[in-house]
């Protein structure tokens, strides 16, 4: 019998998994519903190009977006050991301090942005910065890009021509402004959590991973977790926890266990068949999510990656990284990016631009037949709440995900604001040597309601769905502040399902961060010393 059972061996679990064992008096059990990380696109960083497009996923989709004019999202959802961090693009961003002060502002308290600094500084092995803001000796590998081409620098040129600021750090002092991403990666290799923390933890005694387990629910005796049940051998088999379960599957696969367990809205659950072990409404609710809009360009000549799709040109690049750790395959593909306002009165940046080093790199984006680029725009705090529900009682149903994208109209205006000004940033007089002409959403969208149009048929998820089980101290409040489920003894949720609102940014790193301060929160121990850095005021445009 294991001490700990952790559902999900994503960013969070993987840190907790490996921060429990280190008492080797403690045994623990990590549960993964996906495969092992072998397979080398899940090292190789450019492997992302392949990772929205079913590789490692789960394979879902949203139900029909009734704001954006009944679209249906593909919605990848990470399905392998490591989960977001072994198939996303490596961006190590945190968000705004204010994100973490509003968590704490609104009852998190422990959660304020001087309060978890110190748990972003101990998962980093950063290769460049060792300040307030940052640390080495941890176990995920932050690096800076090793493979930028010259468009890079000029588009942090372009967006310099508007006004937008060159930020050499968007984990530091401020978030505001244009310049390279860092990026989780050691050694020009991807650094998940499965690699550093798993990495770390191997050969101990006392830590049992599995992967490719499906879990059917937890079991709830007596008001108190007391374990899991698996799908084995054709059958069900009961693993039990003696002292916590731990739920760390994510933002839609955190919900939709504690709901085919039992634990959720009982309306929802009894209308699709399932026993109701505990009434708890806000389970699956407060969905939130990142929508990107973009820009795809077509370039002058190959100044992107996309002329690598052709065989023989992928195979040398192959063999040069292999051989120097160099050229393509050594990039993540999104290296420069920034973050700037649509809203100019807005608290903090509220946009964020991914340059993408070619075009069609996520699936159902389109690729141009000659070299391209693309800039994604993303509106970084929606109004918008979303649910995730059950189709049915089956273990085996897909989840019904419902991002609710638009539904407050601020959030579209807000969407379309971002896309104008990632238009603006093409055009710009640096990038006329590398840029031919803007391709989608092309000269003839002009009016905000041709925008409207374009983000209906072309907006796609930025994978950073957060909130549905969220902490907090009112009624629909899933977690309390310290991660143990409201009602329900043994029993926390660990992952950017927690979120009362969604970061300002990426979610990796965040959900990390969560996973460190967990552990701390699962064995007692005292929490690391508050940061004490006195805020900075951010960068904002110029108003006229």
């Amino acid at each position: 019998m294991a001490d700990y059972i952790i559902v999900g061996g994503g960013p969070a679990g993987c840190a907790i998994a490996a921060r429990l064992s280190e008492d080797a008096s403690v045994r623990v059990t990590l549960l993964e519903a996906g495969g092992n990380d072998r397979h080398p696109l899940y090292h190789w960083p450019a492997g992302f190009a392949k990772m929205t497009k079913g590789i490692g996923s789960w394979g879902w989709s949203t139900v029909p977006q009734r704001h954006m004019q009944d679209r249906v999202l593909r919605y990848t959802q990470a399905k392998v050991i490591g989960g977001g961090s072994t198939i996303n693009a490596q961006l190590y961003t945190r968000g705004n301090r204010l994100d973490y002060d509003e968590w704490a502002q609104a009852g998190c308290r422990g959660w304020a942005y001087e309060d978890v600094l110190p748990y972003f500084r101990r998962a980093e092995d950063n290769q460049r910065f060792s300040d307030d803001f940052h640390a080495y000796g941890g176990p995920i590998g932050v690096s800076m890009p090793v493979a930028p081409l010259p468009i890079c620098d000029a588009f942090m040129r372009a967006a310099q021509e508007l006004g937008i600021p060159y930020n050499h750090d968007f984990n530091g002092a401020r978030q505001a402004g244009i310049g390279f991403y860092q990026l989780t990666q050691k050694n020009a290799r991807r650094s998940s959590a499965a690699t550093g923390y798993l990495g770390q933890a191997a050969g101990r005694a006392n830590l049992t991973v599995r992967t490719g387990v499906e879990v059917l629910r937890i079991v709830v005796e007596k008001g108190r977790a007391v374990g899991v049940e698996i799908a084995e051998n054709g059958g069900k088999t009961l693993l039990r926890a003696e002292r916590e379960v731990i739920v760390s599957s994510g933002a839609i696969g955190s919900p939709r266990l504690l709901m085919l367990s039992g634990i959720g809205p009982a309306d929802h659950l009894e209308s699709v068949g399932v026993d109701v072990v505990h009434d708890l409404p806000g389970v699956g609710g407060n969905l939130q999510d990142h929508l990107d809009l973009f820009v795809i360009a077509e370039c002058t000549g190959d100044h992107t990656y996309d002329s690598y799709a052709k065989w023989h040109r992928s195979a040398l690049a192959g063999i040069e990284y292999l051989l120097l750790r160099k050229g393509p395959v050594a990039s993540s593909l999104f290296e420069t990016g920034g973050f700037w306002y649509a809203d100019p009165e807005a608290r903090s940046p509220d946009i964020q631009f991914h340059l993408g080093l070619g075009s069609g790199i996520e699936a159902g984006v389109a690729k141009l037949s000659n070299a391209g680029v693309t800039l994604n725009s993303a509106f970084l705090r929606p109004r918008s709440r979303g649910t995730v529900r059950l189709a049915s009682s089956d273990p085996k149903a897909a989840p019904l995900i419902d991002p609710n994208y638009w539904e407050d109209p601020y959030d579209r205006a807000m969407s379309l604001e971002g896309l104008k000004l990632a238009r603006e940033i093409v055009r710009q007089k640096a990038l006329k040597p590398y840029v031919m002409a803007e391709r989608l959403p092309g000269d003839g969208v002009v009016t905000d309601e041709d925008l409207f149009l374009y983000g209906c048929r072309h907006a796609k998820t930025d994978h950073h769905p957060a909130g549905t089980c969220k902490m907090g101290v009112d009624d629909m409040a899933v977690v309390d502040p310290e991660l143990r489920l409201r009602g329900i003894d043994g029993l926390r949720v660990a992952d950017s399902s927690i979120m009362p609102r969604v970061n300002s940014s990426n979610t990796n790193a965040p959900t990390i961060m969560i996973g460190e301060k967990a552990a701390d929160l699962i064995r007692g121990a005292a929490p690391l010393s508050r940061a004490n850095i006195a805020p900075v005021e951010e960068m904002r445009p110029r108003v006229a």
